[in-house]
């Protein structure tokens, strides 16, 4: 495995052994090629961040045809900068020049080898496969077609299990021709990584992290540990709750869960059945969001203005006029679009934000645009940076920061913004059972669906899962960490992994794992410094300037220093840890003990 370290070290033995006029000249050399970098960057980056934003809300033939040759041969251009950058391994410079030098060699995702040819089939594919998930859509005999939105509006509300059935088997028929397109993908890429001096896809993914590879995957393993007997008590009390409701045909009290009936496509939330898991006799002390939103009648446009004000409470400036005229906030009518909530740095020197987003009036939606704005307002803070430098200072920094915040969507922050008044605020807060199954069955359930994603994308980079077995391990793997099955066994012909977007849009997930953990060590730290007391979870950073400035001027440190220093700076601590996330909910966990005393736990 790659080791960042060694980079280090390799220079501090070799430098020596270059002569003094060459080194010179090198370094001439190395500050002419930097400076080519940032000039390019700043000339086609906003060029081809429009031809991508275009193929996203326009997908037609021809959108797909010029983003393919945009991505083609910016990746060329790019696979050839991080070949030049490789040139000046040898040589002593400054951490910043190093950092710039390492981002350009492990910025790639899917990267091809230095061959137009491969290049060109590589961008092809990848955009082919977008364009499939984004326009994907399945017609049953009866004639009926429904797209993503249309069976998810199924899966989340309907308590039909063959009605769920048929939308949860029927959207994953979508992902069946995806399968040869994607291991076909993955040969060019690896292919590509080893070029740029890796052993694979797998090993250039994870030796992003500021550590080698194989301590960081050591990492995400010890944070698992600490935190899966929280996940483990919640899912024994759900099992039992949906065993109670539809019995033991459909819901066996003693098997995994059968991912068709947890609320969410992907099984990677559990929130639309939270009325199954935690029924209430009061429906008053619960507060219902997506009510209050169909109550107040409020618009797509309403709802992005109060995650807006959330973030100006803080300190933040406002978003730029541009970001409210050529945002996507409502799905279109006259045409096919990538619906996944998105958001957008086009223009970095101009301040070119946006989010592209079909919005719908709920609940969930509401919580996903402050996650959103999140993303908007880390590249409103960092734009000033050269552009090497404008990204998270890892990947998961970007997800923790937006996720951050919805954990101050408190019932006192809901009467601040005149949701609630005083007396529903009390009657909520006095439930905060109620209050933590809700953020749990969304914040806890997707730690595990997060970290086994990319493990098993880890698989197939390094050819322990192939193409005869990648569905079957997919499942296996959900079985393990999540304790979910398909509601029928699925065969080969299935590639049932590619129902999920991340996959064909070749998205890495391993920085949603490292969202959920970090954002509750940064709540944690934000609440214990402004002095707050009592419990975590009724803490919220609305309308609190410190809190602001902290975070704030960690955004504006971008990617400029190792992603330690930075997570530093708000928690005192360089360590990533599940203690935060467990202090969060352990009222929770104490009550969930108590239900699951006389419950059988567990799945095989």
């Amino acid at each position: 495995m790659k080791k960042f370290i060694s980079i280090l070290s390799i220079v501090v033995i070799v430098t020596s052994c270059v002569p003094s006029g060459e080194q010179t000249s090198k370094l001439e050399e190395l500050d002419i090629f930097l400076n080519e970098v940032e000039k390019q960057n700043l000339e086609l980056g906003p060029v081809i961040s429009s031809a991508s934003w275009i193929s996203s809300n326009f997908i037609t033939y021809d959108s797909q045809k010029v983003i393919a040759d945009y991505g083609t041969r910016y990746t060329l251009d790019a696979l050839e900068k991080a070949r030049r950058a490789s040139s000046f391994d040898e040589l002593e410079v400054s951490d910043e020049k190093r950092r710039m030098l390492n981002i350009l060699k492990t910025s790639f995702v899917m990267p091809p080898p230095l061959d137009d040819e491969l290049a060109a089939e590589l961008s092809k594919i990848t955009t082919s496969l977008e364009a499939m998930y984004g326009g994907g859509e399945h017609c049953f005999e009866d004639g009926n077609c429904y797209d993503l939105e249309a069976f998810e509006a199924i899966i989340d509300n309907s308590r039909n299990p063959e009605e769920l059935l048929r939308a949860w088997s029927g959207w994953h028929e979508i992902s069946k021709p995806m399968k040869p397109m994607y291991m076909r993908m993955v040969e060019i890429g690896n292919q590509g990584a080893n070029d740029l001096g890796y052993q694979n896809l797998s090993d250039l993914w994870f030796s992003k992290y500021d550590m080698p590879s194989d301590e960081f995957l050591m990492e995400t393993d010890r944070v698992w540990e600490e935190v899966k007997p929280l996940y483990e008590a919640l899912h024994c009390h759900v099992r039992a709750k949906l065993n109670e409701h539809y019995g033991d045909e459909i819901v066996s009290n003693s098997n995994p869960l059968p991912v068709h009936m947890l609320g969410n496509m992907w099984g990677q939330s559990w929130s639309n059945i939270y009325d199954l898991v935690y029924p209430k006799q009061d429906e008053i002390s619960t507060v219902n969001l997506t009510k209050i939103i169909e109550e107040r009648n409020l618009s797509e446009i309403d709802m992005v203005e109060y995650a807006e004000d959330f973030f100006i409470s803080i300190g933040f400036e406002a978003l730029p006029e541009t970001f409210w005229e050529r945002s996507l906030f409502v799905k279109p009518v006259d045409r096919s679009v990538v619906c996944h909530a998105s958001a957008w740095n086009l223009d970095p020197a101009n301040n070119d934000l946006r989010i592209k987003m079909c919005i719908e009036k709920n609940e969930e939606d509401f919580i996903t645009i402050h996650h959103e704005l999140g993303h908007i307002f880390y590249y409103q803070a960092y734009n000033h940076l050269p552009t090497l430098f404008q990204g998270g200072a890892n990947d998961g920094f970007h997800e923790a920061f937006g996720d951050l915040l919805t954990l101050s969507i408190t019932p006192e922050y809901l009467k601040k913004i005149d949701f609630i008044n005083q007396e529903e605020a009390d009657l909520a807060e006095e439930d905060f059972i109620g209050l933590l199954m809700k953020q749990a069955l969304e914040g806890v359930v997707i730690i595990p669906w997060a970290l086994m994603l990319d493990k098993w994308r880890a698989g197939i980079f390094k050819g322990d899962i192939t193409e005869d077995n990648l569905n079957e391990s997919w499942w296996e793997m959900r079985k393990n960490y999540q304790g979910i099955v398909p509601p029928s066994e699925r065969s080969e012909a299935y590639f049932d992994a590619g129902a999920k977007y991340h996959i064909p849009g070749n998205t890495p997930y391993t920085r949603y794992y490292l969202a959920r953990i970090m954002q509750y060590q940064f709540h944690e730290a934000l609440c214990k410094e402004s002095g707050f007391e009592g419990y975590l979870h009724e803490c919220s950073v609305y309308g609190n300037k410190d809190a602001g400035e902290k975070i704030i001027s960690t955004m504006a440190i971008g990617q400029s220093l190792p992603w330690q220093d930075a997570f530093e700076k708000i928690t005192g601590s360089r360590e990533l840890s599940g203690e935060s996330i467990l202090s969060y909910y352990a009222p929770l966990k104490t009550w969930l003990d108590e239900q699951n005393q006389n419950r059988t736990c567990g799945w095989e």
